[in-house]
């Protein structure tokens, strides 16, 4: 249940400064070009968005902190693994686990060095130059965003000990659309790269050590030409 509503937050969260963002930043160039029209100008100018530019930088400082711990748990990030994939499966899970947990323990460096830089900032006086907010909640978005980002190294870690899986993203699904399953073209399309056992594609280790069905042939290999 506390799972749920922390994934539920984490993505209302992004897709919020995400929004907002968008919109401040139209509204904030829709504004500058109708200062110069002389109809409204003397209207227009009355409106003050000269903190547009900042608080949309903060706002995007923000989204990318807590999108890249929303990364680690959807399996959204790049990744260059074509030497792991061709390791023995013991061998492959071993460096798995390990980057996972160097990834966890940089984040949480990070994450510590950020709330120790925020705890003395909100000793200080310093704001932000245009909005005049303590630069310490800015800041905060830096240990926030790195503990979360290390909760979920850790989170995939364990998930990956237990099941031998890693979470993987489709690009090509929408979320609320069903796939039509009756059109062979479409389904011809459908390939699921993550069962390919050809060394070239990304695959966990249970789609490695799963049946090798994938394949033109059912076999899992490429059909001889």
């Amino acid at each position: 249940m506390l799972m749920k509503l922390l994934d539920r937050l984490e993505e209302v969260l992004i897709a919020t400064l995400m929004a907002a963002a968008t919109l401040i930043i139209f509204v904030a160039v829709v504004h500058r070009y109708a200062s110069g029209v002389p109809v409204i100008q003397d209207y227009v100018l009355h409106w003050n968005f000269a903190w547009a530019q900042e608080l949309c930088i903060y706002m995007f400082v923000w989204m990318a902190k807590f999108g890249a711990a929303y990364g680690v748990r959807t399996g959204i990030h790049v990744g260059v693994d074509v030497l792991i994939n061709k390791l023995d499966t013991p061998v492959r899970a071993k460096f798995i686990v390990f980057g996972l947990l160097a990834g966890a323990l940089f984040t949480g460096v990070v994450g510590t060095l950020g709330a120790n830089f925020v705890w003395h900032m909100a000793d200080t006086d310093q704001t932000s130059a245009d909005l005049e907010w303590p630069m310490w909640m800015i800041y905060l978005a830096i240990p926030l965003g790195s503990y979360l980002m290390c909760f979920r190294f850790l989170q995939v870690t364990w998930s990956f000990i237990r099941t031998g899986e890693l979470p993987h993203h489709d690009h090509g699904h929408v979320e609320g659309l069903e796939e039509d399953k009756t059109d062979p073209q479409r389904a011809a399309q459908d390939v699921n790269w993550y069962e390919m056992d050809d060394n070239l594609h990304p695959h966990d280790r249970a789609h490695h050590n799963g049946p090798k069905d994938s394949g033109p042939n059912g076999t899992g290999k490429e059909t001889k030409r």
